[in-house]
């Protein structure tokens, strides 16, 4: 799947992002949708366009790519920008400081929900045949203000209160891991994304994980021949780390 397809956590992305090729940034004002703008320029714009947005609370940016398979089989692309988000955060956090996620897009640090990601596709794309175009995008919250202030809501996080540094060059180090990932993909097969996806899970004794083709979540229990299926495409259709009204990450677990 190829992509032809010392700062303080308060600032804004930098205003010239340093990106390896063949991303190219698009930057929106504070009031830009960076998901659904990737969306509406994915088919001109091409694989490798990074859309971001310049907010200082919330790391949102979205990315198009150009997966060469079918849609059944592309959409783990989801792991791979997963996977990509999570060895970024790691990059600029704290030693040691654990950072995990909820099966399938749900982003959190020392168990705090900080955002999460979501995939999007050419609607009516029919599952056998490649998308012209698939998009992930990310939403992380950086900072805690107002009613997000730490401790009115213990199942929320911000990654100013975890102790994050220099996350203005954030998306940076999510395009050059990003690359790594796709690259493994390429190199590797599949497995070596998941292997490390399924490291971000919650371990959970006596469970055994496994992503299948099509990117929907097996589970074997101790014991048991019979194999438990987490179905992902319905699980994209509503992502679990998402406030609909507010427009960004939930402080609550979701309903």
């Amino acid at each position: 799947m190829p992509l032809d397809l010392g700062r303080r956590v308060h600032e804004p992305f930098a205003p010239v992002l340093d990106l390896p090729p063949p991303f190219r940034a698009v930057a929106l004002r504070e009031v830009g949708d960076a998901f659904a703008h990737a969306k509406n320029i994915a088919t001109d714009a091409g694989a490798g366009t990074l859309v971001h947005v310049g907010r200082f609370d919330l790391a949102e940016f979205a990315v198009v790519l150009e997966p060469e398979q079918p849609l059944r089989t592309a959409r783990r692309a989801l792991y791979a920008g997963m996977t990509a988000l999570g060895d970024a955060l790691a990059a600029h956090a704290p030693p040691e400081k654990p950072i995990s996620f909820d099966w399938p897009d749900a982003v959190r640090v020392d168990r705090g929900l900080v955002g999460g990601a979501q995939l999007a596709w050419p609607a009516g794309c029919d599952e056998e045949r490649e998308p012209s175009w698939i998009v992930f995008g990310a939403m992380i919250r950086t900072v805690a203000v107002g009613e997000h202030e730490p401790g009115l809501h213990p199942l929320a996080a911000a990654l100013d209160a975890e102790g994050f540094v220099d996350l203005g060059r954030l998306l940076e180090s999510f395009a050059r891991y990003l690359m790594v990932a796709i690259d493994a993909w390429l190199q590797d097969g599949f497995a070596a994304v998941a292997q490390s996806y399924l490291a971000r899970l919650p371990p959970e004794q006596d469970l055994r994980r496994a992503l299948d083709d099509n990117g929907d979540l097996l589970l074997r229990r101790a014991g048991k021949t019979k194999i438990e299926r987490c179905p992902l495409l319905p699980a994209l259709a509503r992502p679990s780390w998402l406030d609909p009204v507010a427009g960004g990450p939930r402080l609550t677990s979701a309903p």
